[in-house]
C-alpha cells in the first residue's frame, strides 16, 4: 500500500491551483489530507468525490475556513468515526479513524495552541488525549496514524533548534509528550532514514523554502507490530 499525507493549507486554493489533480496522480491506496479549510458542501465534484476514491470528510463545526480533514481510500472502510470523542476537542474538524481489515487508520490535524495560554494548554490536553485514543485502538488491530502534528519531535527536526528552543513546536510540554509517541509507535521516516534531515513546512514570510530553513511537523506513524512491512518512507520536499 502506499499512503500520503498532505497539509494542503486550504483544499480548494490547491484545487485552484492544479495541483490536486498531481496528488491523484502518485496514485496511493489512501491520502489524508489536513487543513481542508472547507465542508463538502463547499468543494467542487472533482474534490469531493474524485474517480477512484471513497472520500471523508471532518469539518470544523465553529468556523468556516479552518481546520478540517479528509481521507480519500481506494478501499471502503468497515467503518468510520469522527473526533476523538470528546466533545470540547471535536469541534474543529481535527481526526478522522477509519477501520479496515488488517488495521485502523487515524488521519489527524494536531492544534497550534500558538493564540493563547489556554489553547496552548488545550494543544497539550490534545496531545495525550488522542495518544490515549491510538493504545485503545492499537488493542483491536495494528495503527497507523498520520498528519501534521503542528511541532517538532527533536532538535534534527528544524533547522535552528537552539533559535526556536523555548518558543512553539519546540517547548520541552510539546517535546515531552511527542516523546510517548515516539516511544509506542514507530516514526516511519526516522525508520526508514535514520539521521537524515528532510523538511516539510517552512516559513512563506521570510522565503525559508529557498533557504531550506524548516521544521519536521508532518509525520506518519504505524504500530510496532507494522514494523517490518515498512517498505520506504518518503518526504516529498520536491511537491510545490
Amino acid at each position: 500500500m502506499k499512503l500520503i499525507s498532505f497539509n494542503v493549507n486550504g483544499i480548494r486554493a490547491v484545487y485552484k491551483k492544479g495541483a490536486f489533480d498531481d496528488l491523484l496522480k502518485l496514485k496511493a491506496d489512501i491520502i489524508c489530507i489536513q487543513e481542508t479549510k472547507a465542508t463538502p458542501d463547499q468543494l467542487p465534484e472533482k474534490v469531493l468525490n474524485p474517480k477512484g476514491y471513497f472520500s471523508y470528510f471532518d469539518s470544523s463545526k465553529i468556523r468556516k475556513g479552518y481546520s478540517g480533514v479528509a481521507v480519500y481510500t481506494k478501499e471502503m472502510p468497515e467503518k468510520i468515526e469522527y473526533g476523538l470523542g470528546t466533545d470540547h476537542m471535536d469541534m474543529e474538524g481535527r481526526l478522522l479513524t477509519l477501520y479496515f481489515k488488517d488495521f485502523i487508520l487515524m488521519n489527524c490535524y494536531w492544534p497550534n495552541g500558538g493564540k493563547s495560554d489556554d489553547h496552548f494548554l488545550y494543544k497539550l490536553d490534545y496531545y495525550a488525549q488522542f495518544l490515549k485514543r491510538a493504545k485503545s485502538l492499537e488493542k483491536k488491530k495494528p495503527v497507523i496514524f498520520m498528519g501534521d502534528v503542528n511541532a517538532t519531535v527533536a532538535d534534527i527536526d528544524l533547522a535552528r533548534p537552539k533559535e526556536n528552543a523555548g518558543h512553539l513546536g519546540c517547548t520541552v510540554e510539546e517535546r515531552t509528550l511527542l516523546a510517548k509517541y515516539v516511544g509506542a509507535f514507530v516514526d516511519t521516516f526516522r525508520f526508514v532514514h535514520g539521521d537524515k534531515i528532510k523538511y516539510t513546512w517552512w516559513d512563506m514570510k521570510t522565503r525559508a523554502r529557498e533557504r531550506n530553513i524548516g521544521w519536521r511537523i508532518d509525520y506518519i506513524f504505524t504500530s510496532k507490530s507494522l514494523e517490518k512491512k515498512i517498505k520506504k518512507a518518503e518526504i516529498l520536499n520536491d511537491v510545490m
